[in-house]
């Protein structure tokens, strides 16, 4: 008997979770989900040039893949390390991509801190270092840096979290 009672225990426990479960869930997310792809969708003879894709890198054609950990880059000054600029990275590829892009992640982060470190030792980091101007400039070398490991299959290199954290 005192083997048979925690067992007995627990198939009641476990059948009044499913039971909760199952009583408390919320409504079928299939019928609102069919309803609302129904109503967004506009009809064909209704569709205008707004609508259509303009060009072969439709948003379709075209996946972000995040790389796995943040660049850490240090802003030196005379002599010293005044500051440190953590940035996330993610890159746009073609679809179905994403494996070729973390196969090759080593290369990647290589020389993406290469640029990065080259911007921070011709001062893109100091001062308001998130300008337009500045942002464009570190992409544009971004991207030209990841073509030679990538090839034609990245499109863009987008700056998804940047900080400085002065000393």
């Amino acid at each position: 008997m005192r083997k048979l009672l925690p067992i007995i225990l627990a198939l009641i426990g476990t059948g009044a979770g499913v039971g909760a479960g199952f009583f408390l869930a919320p409504p079928a997310a299939e019928e609102h989900a069919e309803g609302a792809a129904v109503e967004c969708v506009p009809p064909a003879e209704h569709a205008d040039a707004e609508t259509a894709p303009e060009d072969e890198d439709a948003p379709a054609t075209r996946e972000y893949v995040k790389l796995n950990n943040q660049f850490v880059i240090p802003v030196v000054g005379t002599d010293k390390v005044t500051a440190l600029v953590v940035a996330s990275l993610s890159v746009e590829v073609q679809t179905g991509t994403t494996e070729a892009v973390y196969a090759r992640e080593p290369k990647l982060r290589d020389v993406f801190l290469q640029v990065m470190f080259d911007h921070a030792n011709v001062g893109g980091f100091k001062g308001n270092f998130t300008t337009g101007n500045r942002m464009e400039d570190l992409r544009s070398a971004l991207l030209e840096a990841a073509r030679p490991v990538l090839g034609d299959t990245v499109s863009d290199v987008l700056i998804t979290e940047i900080a400085r954290q002065d000393s």
